[in-house]
């Protein structure tokens, strides 16, 4: 018998949770930029990220991590972009423009994600999730349409729209080369994409003449930075680690919608007609995912990997045999080998059902 899926699968609780806190990033940074440079203030981000998170796993005693030679440059792939290239150009754009406007334009993240996850590293979708990644995108093509001047987004020029661009198709990539490497520890490929990243764009900002803020901003965007990219980033590798790279994507997309209205309440932007149709539009998308049950019969080929798992007999993947036996419901790592098997339930594309259709 087919094991039952909760209502909210742990993936899309990651991600949309992830969302949230990505989410309130943009607009608790746009005071930020007044006190400190934009190349400087995205490096402090990502410091706070990865210090946050050092002191956490410390705290915690979580043991070393072994990547692969082959992980190791997708890790370095997604540090690159989504660490060091991606919030530069953030910063770049939300300093010239309103914080509404950039939250909004952060939709395409979410479009970048999804169509280098069906192209370029042919992960399967559905026309469910392609029609509610349309409604998501034309949520925001109504905010940043011109002339329709929703909540403060529109542009004194198209160079601070085009560098939040950019940053959405470099977090687009890094979001496709973090699913590579998934399976390790969500909070050490977090922390090490904070250190790496942080610690490169402050020496680059701080060559480029970028002044230190006081302590007390360096402290804000710390504690910023650990919560809405340390924290966020752990949550979205365990959305992508259960639901794919396209899914994961695809639920994130809300963060935008969230950026915009935390604009509104804590920096007093209007509500306008054009808001309210972007959020039943994307409200619309969101339930087309969340509604989402892929199913058919497939077959799994033999498999051996390593990776964090709960043993338990309802897990139709790991009611593998142990010796000595542990109970059920024990969370632990090992190597383990799945054997084949032909079945079929409910899955998303995650480790063990990236087969093709």
């Amino acid at each position: 018998m087919a094991a039952q899926r909760p209502s909210l699968d742990p993936g899309v609780a990651a991600a949309l949770a992830a969302a949230v806190l990505f989410g309130a990033s943009t607009p608790l940074a746009k005071p930020l930029l007044g006190q400190t440079s934009p190349w400087l203030l995205a490096a402090l981000l990502y410091l706070g990220s990865g210090l946050g998170l050092w002191l956490l796993r410390r705290l915690r005693k979580a043991p070393a991590v072994r990547l692969e030679a082959g992980e190791r440059w997708w890790l370095a792939g997604a540090i690159v972009a989504g660490g060091m290239v991606a919030p530069v150009l953030l910063m770049l754009g939300l300093a010239r423009m309103p914080a509404s406007g950039v939250s909004l334009l952060l939709n395409a993240e979410g479009v970048a994600t999804a169509l280098l996850a069906w192209f370029a590293f042919k992960e399967n979708f559905d026309r469910r999730i392609a029609l509610g990644m349309l409604a998501i995108v034309a949520g925001s093509l109504v905010l940043t349409w011109p002339g329709a001047d929703a909540a403060g987004a529109g542009f004194e020029t198209w160079w601070p729209a085009l560098a939040v661009l950019g940053a959405c198709l470099a977090w687009g990539l890094d979001n496709n080369l973090t699913r590579k490497v998934s399976l390790t520890d969500a909070s050490y490929i977090a922390m090490s994409k904070g250190l790496a990243a942080g610690a490169t764009n402050l020496v680059l900002a701080l060559i480029a003449g970028a002044q230190w803020p006081g302590a007390g901003i360096v402290l804000a965007a710390g504690l910023l930075g650990f919560a809405s990219y340390g924290a966020s980033l752990v949550l979205f590798v365990l959305g992508l680690r259960h639901l794919g790279t396209a899914r994961t994507g695809a639920y994130f997309s809300v963060a935008p919608f969230i950026g915009a209205l935390l604009s509104i309440l804590l920096l007093g932007e209007p509500v306008t007609g054009p808001l309210l149709l972007a959020g039943l539009l994307m409200a619309i998308g969101v339930a087309l995912h969340l509604t989402e049950r892929h199913e058919h019969e497939h077959r799994h080929e033999p498999m051996e990997h390593e990776h964090t798992h709960v043993h338990s007999t309802g897990d139709l993947h790991h009611a593998h045999e142990h010796d000595p036996p542990v109970p059920p419901g024990t969370r632990h790592r090992h190597g383990h080998r799945h054997e084949p098997m032909t079945h079929s339930h409910g899955h998303f594309p995650d480790a063990h059902h990236r087969h093709e259709h």
